[in-house]
């Protein structure tokens, strides 16, 4: 299963396998009981499972779990149950198969959601806990709100990150052949050297930071310019100022080589005339959000690529899924001396890109400039709608067309190039689609998401780490994304002359996958579906490489 993306910053992200919500405590062994407990959190979203335990000597031949979301909950996808909703109440109930529980015997359910945790929660009637209390709920530790603030940076990623290790993938670009002056592969290390390249024609000082969680500890931290990690320390309940951790980087025409230590996820960042504001809470690192109100680097030119290294090598992606900002190449190159790269503009395509964001009136406003004429960033439309720079419901007509072109034919979902027999069937009954496995059975179902869900690939197509419904829900976004569910009814297919053909389209996608050289870009969370993200993998690296191209 291919990653979503490489990032992990955030403390929530790294307890979560660890963190239980219990909806409430059970009061006694004889008593029928429902359990939930949060399995991963990733800020923005969360997966939860319901474990129901028959306390009864004899079998019960149905159940229903109900409770009530807190305002600004939902739940999206959902699976080995059905449910129906009713303003901010949820009820739960069997499927034909998993409805028989002998005495002592145990079912369980789950869904992906976000918000708050449920209250309230009833099991065939009678409080989740066997006798009294089924209101009382305690959260896991969980980082910000679930969007971001509108007077303060967010903390945490701003899209999901992974749950487990990334699997090996080959690399999707073409290689290329080491420069002529390059003569020799730098020995296998623990230390990556990663060289920076500014080819931007700018002036400005540039800043690096490497950022990230220490994969062997589970601690949030920084790395110096020698590949020495530091765990941060410090940080409240208020943001607090963090350390100035920067790495002076190379000016124009120039490089400058850092190292990166083995088990270390996090992003690269690169900043120019300024140094990056960053905050340390309790919980975590409040990274620059420039599309929230407040936040104290939206004035800075920016942005960043995104990396794992670990045991089974580098994974490196430029990454526009929030915005486009700097362009620049990655690459790695791996112990056989072949070097792949991806990120690649055509010239002058940076430009290109800000022109046709600014003729798709829609669109226009997510362009930000600042007052001295430099356009720092063009953000994607899920950030401008959180802005206020874009239409929410942007998508709604053409996510009710495609939701709804499947109360009469069935979708078909082969989410694993590897596997092509592995295939599941969608068909829409009111604003619920419901896949079944080859058998027949339900595995998986997904209310109507809304534009908001699409542009973040979360919400109702939250993707939890399993084989069966996280698949569905990227394959889903990916489609809508491109606008082609509804015409394309085997998902994943078509290609990049299929994509961004309907009316809404993501033009922010379209564009930057216009302009890219090879084609590929991390332009939304699940691009990597069919092979379209900007990214490179080695699984024996030598060295990385980032250049920031001209502008």
């Amino acid at each position: 299963m291919r990653r979503k993306r490489t990032l992990i910053l955030s403390a929530a992200a790294v307890v979560a396998a660890a963190g239980t919500a219990w909806i409430a405590l059970p009061a006694s062994a004889a008593a029928t009981t429902a359990v939930f407990t949060k399995t991963s959190d990733w800020g923005t979203g969360w997966q939860g499972d319901v474990t129901i335990t028959n306390g009864a000597s004899s079998a019960m031949s149905s159940w229903k779990v109900e409770f009530d979301l807190p305002a600004g909950a939902t739940i999206g996808s959902f699976w080995e149950a059905d449910m129906v909703a009713s303003g901010q109440h949820r009820t739960f109930t069997n499927r034909a198969w998993n409805g028989n529980v002998p005495g002592d015997g145990k079912v369980s359910f789950g869904f992906v959601g976000s918000g708050a945790t449920p209250i309230n929660c009833l099991i065939n009637g009678q409080p989740c806990a066997g006798s009294g209390g089924g209101g009382t709920t305690t959260t896991a530790p969980t980082v910000a709100p679930t969007k971001p603030a509108t007077t303060a940076p967010t903390v945490a990623p701003t899209t999901k990150a992974p749950t487990t290790a990334p699997t090996s993938k080959t690399p999707t670009t073409a290689p290329t052949t080491k420069p002529a002056e390059d003569t020799s592969v730098p020995p296998a290390s623990n230390l990556l050297p990663v060289k920076v390249t500014n080819d931007t024609g700018r002036s400005d000082a540039v800043y690096l930071y490497v950022l990230g969680t220490n994969l062997t500890t589970g601690k949030l931290g920084y790395v110096n310019a020698d590949g020495a990690f530091t765990q941060w320390t410090g940080g409240g309940s208020v943001p607090v100022p963090a350390p100035d951790v920067s790495i002076a980087g190379p000016g124009n025409g120039s490089s400058k080589t850092i190292k990166m230590p083995k088990n270390l996820s996090g992003r690269l960042y690169m900043s120019f005339g300024k140094k990056l504001d960053f905050r340390l809470t309790t919980d975590g690192l409040v990274q620059p959000a420039p599309w929230a109100g407040g936040d104290p680097n939206h004035d800075i030119l920016f942005d960043w690529s995104e990396f794992t290294l670990n045991d089974s090598g580098l994974w490196l992606n430029s990454s526009q899924v929030d915005m486009f900002a700097v362009p620049h190449v990655v690459s790695v190159q791996g112990g056989d001396g072949v070097t792949f790269k991806t990120g690649e503009l055509k010239d002058g395509g940076r430009q290109k890109v800000i022109d046709q964001i600014k003729a798709q009136p829609d669109f226009a406003k997510s362009v930000v400039t600042r007052a001295d004429g430099t356009v720092l960033r063009v953000l994607a439309p899920g950030k401008a709608a959180d802005a206020g720079l874009m239409s929410a419901t942007y998508l709604d007509p053409y996510i009710t067309r495609a939701w709804n072109a499947y109360t009469s034919k069935t979708l078909t979902v082969v989410p694993f190039g590897d596997q092509p027999n592995t295939k599941f069937f969608g068909k829409t009954s009111g604003n619920v689609m419901n896949f079944t496995d080859g058998s027949g059975k339900t595995v998986a179902s997904f209310t109507k998401p809304s534009t908001a869900n699409v542009w973040g690939c979360d919400g109702a197509l939250g993707a939890p780490n399993d084989l069966v419904v996280g698949p569905i829900a990227r394959t889903l976004c990916a489609a809508m994304q491109r606008t082609t569910l509804g015409t394309l009814d085997t998902q994943p297919s078509g290609g990049a002359a299929d994509f961004y053909q309907g009316e809404p389209a993501n033009h922010y996608a379209k564009v930057i996958h216009e302009q890219m050289k090879d084609g590929k870009a991390y332009a939304f969370a699940f691009d990597d579906v069919q092979n379209q993200e900007s990214l490179v993998h080695s699984g024996d690296p030598r060295q990385a490489g980032i250049v920031l191209s001209r502008f």
